[in-house]
Formats: C-alpha cells, sequence, structure tokens
C-alpha cells in the first residue's frame, strides 16, 4: 500500500452554512494501487477547478464560441449610417478607453454576425457542442460539490440515491452484478424483493428501459476493456474522522455510480445543445439559441433539478421533449413535410414517455395547444391528421415495450388523440349543417373537450386502472381542494407544492420573465403553438412546483424570440439592434451570474452515520430472507444496499402499494399497537424501522404524519399517537432489536 496520502480540496470561497447540505471534515486518500504521477498533479488542478465554469462562461458563452477576425469588413450600405456625434464619441472612447472600445465592437460585430447567421453549417453545430460540453461540466461540477462523490464509498454512493432513485438504482446494480445480463434482466422482470411476497414485474411497473440500457452499455464497457486488459477505475483507501472507520472509493467509469450517474449528465448535457438549435431554429438566428442557453444557464436553479437527483426519471425523459417539441416545430413550418420528420416524431414521443409515467399528461397538454390552431385553420387538416397518427403510434409502441401497460391506453393523451382523429374525419359533415364559423369552432371544441373527459373515464373503467394516482389527478386535487391520505402524503411533499411566490420574482431578475410577457403579447394575435404552450405549462408550474421543470425551459426557448425579425423586424429599423440585445444580456447577467455563483457556492460532503450503521446492522444481524417495513424513503435504501424484501417503496402510484404504505404508515396514527402489529403480520414482516423523526416533523401545517392520519382516521383522534407509545416500551407487540439517534429496528412479535 502506497503510503501517500491523497487530499481534495473543497474550494477557497468561505462556507456558509445554509449551503452546506451536509458536513464532514476532509478526508484523505491512501492509494491501494498505481498512480502516483496523478497524485503529484492533482493539487494544481484542484486548485484551478472551482474556477472552470467561471472562466468558461466569461471567456466564449457571451461572444457566441467563435474566433474575431479583425480583417473582416461590414457592408456599410446594409446598415444604417453613424450619426457625427456619434463618430466623435467613439473617437473619444476610442482615445481614452482603447481596450474597452474594441471589446465592445468586437461583440456588436460578433453579435451582429450571430444574429445574421441561420441554423444551417458547421457553426451552429460547433456551438451545439460547445455549450452541450459546458453544461455537461456544470452539472458534474455541482454534483460533485454537493457531495463530494469522488471521495464516497460505494455504500455511501448508493445512499446518496434516496427516495425513489434508490429505488432505480437497485435495479441497475441487480442487472450488473448479475452473472450474465439476461439473467439481470429476468430477475427484475420476476421481483420478489421491491413488494415481497409478490412477484412483479418492475420494467413494466417502474419504467426501468434507463437502467436496462446503461446497464447493457456498462457491462459491454467493462467486458471490452478487460479483453485489452485496460484499467476501469482507480481505488483509494480513504480515511474519515473517528468514530468512522476507513472505507474504499473508486473513481472511473468501471465504477457503477460513476458510469449510471455519467450518462445522466452526459443526456442533459446534450440537451443543452438541442435547446440552442431549438432556440435558433424557433428565432431564425444562432444569436436567438445563444439567448435560450443563457436564459437557461441564468435561471438553472428553477429550471432542473438534475445535478440533485439525476437517477429520477425526469432526468432520462425531459431531454427527449426538447427534441421532440423541436422536430414538431419543423413539422409546424415546413410545407412539405417528409415521412422521416413523422418517424422522428413518433421515435421522440416513444422514447420521452417510456422513461416516465407522467410524460403522457405533459403530450396531452401539447395535443389540447395544438387543437385549437387546427379548429382556426393554422394547421392544414391533412398534416394535423398525420401528427396525430404519429402519436397514436408512438403510444401503442410503448404499450407494446412494456408489456401492455394498460395506463398508456387510459390517459387523457390517449384519449384526446381518439377523438381528436374522429373530429378530423367528421369534420366535413359538421360543415354540412351550414352554421356559422364561430359555432363550427364552438361545437368542434366542445366535442373534443367533453369527448375526451368521457372516454378517458370509460377506458379506465374498461381496463381497470381508476385506481392508479395520474399527475391529473394531482391537480384536481389541488384546484378542488380534496384532501385524503393518498393526495396528502403527495402534497405535502415540497416538490407537489403550490409554486413558491418568490419563483416570478426570480425569473424577473433575470429579465426572463419580462422577455417572455412582450414575446407573448406581440405573437399573440398569430396564436402559434408555443403561446399555447406556455399557457398550459405555467397553470401546472403553479398548481405543482415540480413541473417548473416544463415552464421554464419553455420561457428560455421563448426568449430566442426577441432576436427574431420576423416578430421585430419593425423596431430593428428604427432603434439599433446589438445594443438593444446586448444591454439586455448584460442587465440578465447581473442576477444570473449572482445565481450561478450560488450555485458554484454549495460546497459539502455526504454523510449520514446513523443511516449507515442501521445499513450494517441489518446485513450482518439478520437473515438474507428477513422482511422490512418502514418509511417509504428508507425502504428504498435497505432494498438497494442490503438486498433485503420489502413491502413498500417510493413509487406511490400503484393503488395496491398505497394500500400497503398505509398500513406500515400506521404506526405514526393514534391506532393500538395491537392492530398494527396484526396488519403487519398479515404483510408477513419480521421487522419494523421506526423513525422518530417521522413522529414530529411537520414541513407546513397539517402535514405531520398524525395530522394526517387525523384527517384519514377522525375516531381515534382521542387517543395517543402510538409512535410515542413504541418509542417508550415497544413491548409486548413489538421488540426492539436495534436503536441509534435516528432508527429503531422493532421485531414484529
Amino acid at each position: 500500500m502506497v503510503g501517500q496520502t491523497r487530499s481534495k480540496l473543497r474550494g477557497a470561497a468561505s462556507e456558509p452554512s445554509h449551503f452546506l447540505r451536509s458536513t464532514q471534515s476532509r478526508r484523505r486518500r491512501r492509494a491501494t494501487g498505481s498512480g502516483e504521477r496523478e497524485l503529484e498533479k492533482e493539487p494544481k488542478e484542484e486548485v484551478k477547478r472551482p474556477e472552470l465554469p467561471l472562466r468558461t462562461r466569461r471567456g466564449n458563452l457571451t461572444r457566441g464560441a467563435r474566433k474575431y477576425s479583425p480583417q473582416r469588413i461590414r457592408n456599410l450600405k446594409t446598415q444604417n449610417c453613424v450619426p457625427v456625434e456619434m463618430v466623435r464619441r467613439t473617437d473619444l472612447l476610442n482615445d481614452r478607453f482603447p481596450f474597452l472600445s474594441s471589446l465592445l465592437e468586437q461583440l456588436s460585430d460578433k453579435a451582429q454576425l450571430l444574429q445574421r447567421r441561420q441554423v444551417s453549417g458547421k457553426g451552429a453545430f460547433g456551438i451545439a457542442a460547445f455549450v452541450a460540453i459546458l453544461h455537461w461540466v456544470h452539472l458534474i461540477t455541482l454534483f460533485e460539490n454537493d457531495r463530494h462523490f469522488s471521495h464516497l464509498s460505494a455504500l455511501e454512493r448508493e445512499m446518496t440515491f434516496r427516495t425513489e432513485m434508490g429505488l432505480y438504482y437497485s435495479y441497475f446494480k441487480t442487472i450488473v452484478e448479475a452473472p450474465s445480463f439476461l439473467q439481470g434482466l429476468w430477475m427484475i422482470m420476476n421481483d420478489r424483493l421491491t413488494e415481497y411476497p409478490l412477484v412483479i414485474n418492475t420494467v413494466k411497473r417502474f419504467h426501468l428501459y434507463p437502467e436496462v440500457i446503461i446497464a447493457f452499455c456498462y457491462r459491454t464497457f467493462v467486458g471490452i476493456m478487460n479483453l485489452f486488459g485496460l484499467e476501469t477505475k482507480t481505488c483509494w483507501n480513504v480515511t474519515r474522522i473517528e468514530p468512522l472507520n476507513e472505507v474504499q472509493s473508486c473513481e472511473g467509469l468501471g465504477d457503477p455510480a460513476c458510469f449510471y450517474v455519467g450518462v445522466i449528465f452526459i443526456l442533459n448535457g446534450i440537451m443543452m445543445g438541442l435547446f440552442f438549435m431549438y432556440g435558433a431554429y424557433l428565432s431564425g438566428t444562432q444569436l436567438g439559441g445563444i439567448i435560450t442557453v443563457l436564459c437557461y444557464f441564468f435561471n438553472h436553479g428553477e429550471a432542473t433539478r438534475v445535478m440533485w437527483t439525476p437517477p429520477l426519471r425526469e432526468s432520462f425523459s425531459y431531454p427527449f421533449l426538447v427534441l421532440q417539441m423541436y422536430i414538431l416545430t419543423v413539422i409546424l413550418r415546413t410545407t412539405n413535410n417528409s415521412r422521416r420528420h413523422f418517424i422522428a416524431l413518433c421515435l421522440s414521443n416513444v422514447a420521452f414517455m417510456l422513461p416516465w409515467q407522467f410524460a403522457q399528461f405533459i403530450l396531452f397538454t401539447q395535443i389540447a395547444s395544438l387543437f385549437p390552431m387546427y379548429v382556426v385553420g393554422y394547421i392544414e387538416p391533412n398534416k394535423f391528421q398525420k401528427i396525430i397518427h404519429a402519436n397514436m403510434i408512438s403510444v401503442l409502441l410503448c404499450f407494446v415495450f412494456m408489456f401492455g401497460n394498460p395506463m398508456y391506453l387510459s390517459s387523457y393523451y390517449s384519449s384526446s388523440l381518439i377523438i381528436t382523429l374522429v373530429i378530423i374525419l367528421k369534420r366535413n359533415k359538421i360543415q354540412r349543417f351550414g352554421v356559422s364559423e364561430l359555432h363550427f369552432w364552438v361545437i368542434q371544441g366542445s366535442a373534443w373537450f367533453f369527448g375526451t373527459i368521457i372516454l378517458k373515464f370509460l377506458t379506465s373503467k374498461i381496463l381497470g386502472v381508476s385506481d392508479h394516482i395520474r399527475l391529473s389527478d394531482l391537480i384536481a386535487a389541488r384546484i378542488l381542494r380534496y384532501t385524503d391520505f393518498d393526495t396528502l402524503i403527495y402534497t405535502c411533499a415540497p416538490e407537489f407544492d403550490f409554486m413558491e411566490t418568490a419563483t416570478p420574482v426570480r425569473y424577473s431578475k433575470t429579465l426572463l420573465l419580462p422577455i417572455v410577457v412582450v414575446i407573448t403579447y406581440v405573437i399573440f394575435k398569430k396564436i402559434i403553438f408555443h403561446t399555447l404552450q406556455l399557457f398550459a405549462f405555467t397553470p401546472l408550474a403553479i398548481l405543482i412546483m415540480r413541473l417548473k421543470l416544463f415552464l421554464t425551459p419553455h420561457m428560455c426557448v421563448m426568449a430566442s424570440l426577441i432576436c427574431s425579425r420576423r416578430l421585430f423586424g419593425w423596431i430593428f429599423y428604427r432603434v439599433r439592434f446589438m445594443p438593444v440585445i446586448l444591454s439586455l444580456v448584460t442587465v440578465m447577467s447581473i442576477q444570473g451570474y449572482a445565481n450561478l455563483h450560488n450555485q458554484w457556492s454549495i460546497i459539502g460532503e455526504f454523510n449520514n452515520l446513523p443511516q449507515e450503521e442501521l445499513i450494517q446492522w441489518i446485513k450482518y444481524n439478520t437473515r438474507p430472507d428477513a422482511v422490512f417495513a418502514g418509511a417509504m424513503p428508507t425502504m428504498a435504501s435497505v432494498k438497494l444496499s442490503t438486498l433485503h424484501p420489502i413491502v413498500n417503496h417510493p413509487h406511490y402510484e400503484d393503488a395496491d402499494l398505497r394500500a400497503r404504505t398505509k398500513i406500515v404508515y400506521s404506526a405514526y396514527s393514534r391506532k393500538s399497537a395491537k392492530e398494527v402489529r396484526d396488519k403487519l403480520v398479515e404483510l408477513h414482516v419480521n421487522y419494523y424501522i421506526l423513525e422518530e423523526a417521522w413522529c414530529v416533523v411537520r414541513t407546513k401545517p397539517g402535514c405531520s404524519m398524525l395530522e394526517i392520519w387525523d384527517v384519514e382516521d377522525p375516531s381515534n383522534s382521542a387517543n395517543p399517537p402510538l409512535c410515542s407509545v413504541l418509542l417508550k416500551d415497544a413491548r409486548p407487540y413489538f421488540t426492539t432489536v436495534f436503536q441509534n439517534s435516528m432508527y429503531r429496528v422493532l421485531k414484529v412479535n
């Protein structure tokens, strides 16, 4: 073992306490293999690392990522002449501040060049590749700064994937550690650990195609590298502060967790390149694409959370929605569409829907935005019919790929497609009645609205999926103020709460909201697709904060239209275009840089000693077939790190799982200990993990577990909380076999 130590600097800036997600003394590494040259070079690299995103943004992003050519001659005939007074002022600026004058001239020239250039060409793809790499670097920097992921052991890395993330990652781990890929795939398609003693197809239930594909790529990569005798990872011994013992940490694509997270960040980096192409195409200029990218970076915390929660379904799904909307925009703008456009639309739909159960509702809002355009004649009936056909084919493909999951056929999305197709086919018959144009619009709109709702409920009843919670159910509960145990479990979570009142203020500080409002006002009469889609995303984000991930990026794309000569050409003849755009970017950058600096200032290191102690105790003190129950986030970690069977988990959409979780959470109600014990025995539970924090934590009024149970079970509201009783003395129905500062393991007697 090499005696040298390897230290990683965590940043020279001050570290405010409210930015620390977890605190722990800096760890020291000792090499377990070769690598002394890396140890000698690393301190220099680490000192520079936190400055990388800042330096990149200043040096490249605002100039369009192109080299300035001082020999380029501008055609003065096509531009407004400069007044004599302005020339004199310019001369004065050159005399006193030659560097500043030269810089402003370069920025103006490059902005004019980008504004004139169209989307096609190698230059556009070069900028797209640059912003993709920039976003990838930004994400991995934030992720590493937040958790010090490179210095964590395998167990600690698994514990960072809390709630649903740990559940999803566990299936990737199963395939990776299986003797073969096909055997691992069979194991997750015939799983008995997740909802013991039931056998479920987790690929069908949890939309696990991303994990399947990434696991296949990982096994292929490692196999090829091993074939050629190439190392895929480097491992180190990490010395931790007492009483924590020394652990091993591995870096490189050969580490499953690093490979898994790396693929997610690469995908979301590519997404930023798509955003540039999308904004450039929508506005007609490369400068519009740059505006979209800048708005996204300046509002990064409002646009995505992939850097904090990589394994969530939206991290895999949303990049394909960007591609899908880009393709749809091309179809709407192109007169003669080829078959490949509609094939691309269909495939992007499939890629968007397969990883995420909520994707269908977003596509439903898209159809709801397109239908009015068809009704008033902004989309040709033949083109709109082809769009509907492509969407219907994508639903059928997802239905097949997901092993006949009936949710794809019973959603508002699939119902709206059928009703829309019927209206298109019956359009001529309705017109024969000789109704006025306005009445014709009303008839079609009413038929679509009520027909979609009726067909959705009919298909749900026929296919037996009416007991699944969907995004539409949560929105309805918000609007109607309906509350029960299931809806409160969702809506009490911060990400499903109403949008924060500070969010519009943050949008305004970066000028994103004012720019989009102006653009929307200018193009409102044209009723283009993106305006209607914005109107659909806005109430969704207000009702459910998590859905800001659709609203904010869409606003960034629409902000690109500020550079559109088709919309604002009349302004360009009255004022100089470049100074206006540069002024907007400058004002945006003031708050935008502050937002980015706040993100870069988040310095922490993951540490969860109580859960680590719990997992280690379970591994070494219980039988491999011992069945556990407890809070949903903890159960995901138990299943992932111990491979013990569990009876409930965080994927709360299924009705049977909700019923199981309700029984498990009755330990935090006012029911009797005997009643709770008897129900747990029916679920074959051997050990119950009780968390003291869940007895008292209250995220907001009405959202403690005891308050939720008082709404659900008012008949027992006079009884004492069972949780408090079990903490004092769990006997005779339970026996405490393990406890620390956070967890108590109760053996079910």
